[in-house]
């Protein structure tokens, strides 16, 4: 099971805190956590060797935007991640602050939304997610920001180095009530694109393998139009011969959508899995290193959800002090090169929470995608 280890994050204080992502923001090699603030600074989670030290610039910490989501990924292709902080000072609708893409230039940093050559790409909706994706499989990324009450947005680097908006190019471009967001081949040899919505149908979009797509979840039966989607997580599971669709909804039943051989999908959740509850993140790692994933759901004011791949079902796991019955997060991400004595993490938010689960095997060397 789960315990707790805050105390290892220094000054750790409460505060709104709505993202998380794992990336190299200082070029050492080694992770960094990026925890995203609302309404205050953005914190960069350095571990000293003892703790996690903030270790956030001024640019970077942005104490006056109101970050509800981040992804990092390398959209120039110089090797080095860039940072794009989804800032919503509206619930839906249009908003008045503006995104920031913060890219690093040997070891300085700036703001590309923020210079004069790209002011027609500022982000003027409200979104509640980002993602990183690569449509082209080249190795250079864009960002889809979902938003709520507009059109989906694909921003790029051009050859000439400016930010575009190629959301219409690729055929993404509709307008939802956007919350979670997932980039994976599961359809095809090129990466493609689930979005799931709240007060309207899931998107599923396939990529064509030119870089554009067609939006496909009826057809293959994840539409799911009558519950609000949250968040979503891919799943391996034992047998499935494909990635499976870990779906959270908000006080609605809980989806595990399975891929069939004819490419349809199938919801799988038994009831004690799809039980209604408020799940606001959902993530899928392999905890216990025992070769299965367990799927782990943050719900909020509840107790989260812990189901693991034993005597061939899913099964409810002990979560220790995971368990928070009244817990207030929105975000998960985990770190596998952590240090062996803080092998895996989760936070949420007031404060900050860190868990670490106890590992029967030595923790895992991959890299985690970007959540």
């Amino acid at each position: 099971m789960f315990f707790e280890c805050s105390r290892l994050i220094d000054g750790n204080q409460p505060r709104l805190s709505n993202g998380i992502t794992v990336t190299d923001v200082d070029g050492d090699g080694a992770f960094e956590l990026v925890v995203t603030g609302y309404a205050t600074n953005n914190l960069i989670l350095k571990w000293d060797g003892s703790r996690l030290v903030d270790i956030a610039g001024p640019l970077l910490a942005d104490a006056s935007g109101c970050a509800v989501a981040i992804a990092a990924a390398d959209v120039d292709g110089d090797g080095r991640e860039e940072l794009y902080v989804l800032n919503s000072d509206r619930a839906s609708g249009p908003k008045e602050m503006g995104d920031r893409l913060f890219a690093c230039f040997g070891k300085h940093w700036l703001d590309l939304l923020a210079q004069p050559e790209n002011a027609g790409m500022a982000n003027r909706v409200a979104g509640r997610s980002v993602i990183a994706m690569d449509r082209h499989g080249h190795g250079r990324y864009g960002f889809v920001v979902a938003a709520d009450g507009g059109p989906f947005r694909l921003f790029e680097l051009s050859r000439r180095g400016r930010l575009e908006d190629a959301a219409e190019d690729a055929g993404i471009d509709l307008i939802g009530a956007g919350r979670g967001l997932l980039a994976l081949p599961f359809l095809s040899d090129r990466v493609d694109l689930f979005a799931c919505n709240e007060g309207g149908p899931n998107f599923l979009f396939r990529n064509l393998g030119d870089g554009t797509y067609e939006e496909i979840a009826e057809e293959r039966g994840v539409a799911d139009s009558r519950f609000a989607g949250r968040a979503v997580a891919a799943v391996d599971g034992p047998g499935y011969g494909g990635f499976g669709l870990l779906v959270g909804a908000w006080e609605g039943p809980q989806r595990l959508f399975v891929q069939r051989s004819g490419g349809g999908f199938v919801d799988e959740a038994d009831p004690e899995m799809s039980f209604p509850g408020r799940v606001s993140s959902v993530i899928a790692a392999d905890f216990d290193n025992d070769g299965y994933e367990e799927l782990f759901s943050n719900l909020h004011g509840e107790p989260n959800r812990l189901f693991g791949w034993r005597d061939d079902r899913w099964q409810p796991i002990d979560l220790g002090d995971a368990l928070e019955p009244k817990g207030l997060g929105t975000c998960l991400s985990y770190p596998s090169d952590a240090p062996d004595d803080l092998p895996r993490v989760r936070l949420g938010v007031r404060p900050v929470r860190l868990q670490q689960r106890l590992p029967r095997l030595p923790p895992a060397a991959s890299r985690p995608a970007h959540p």
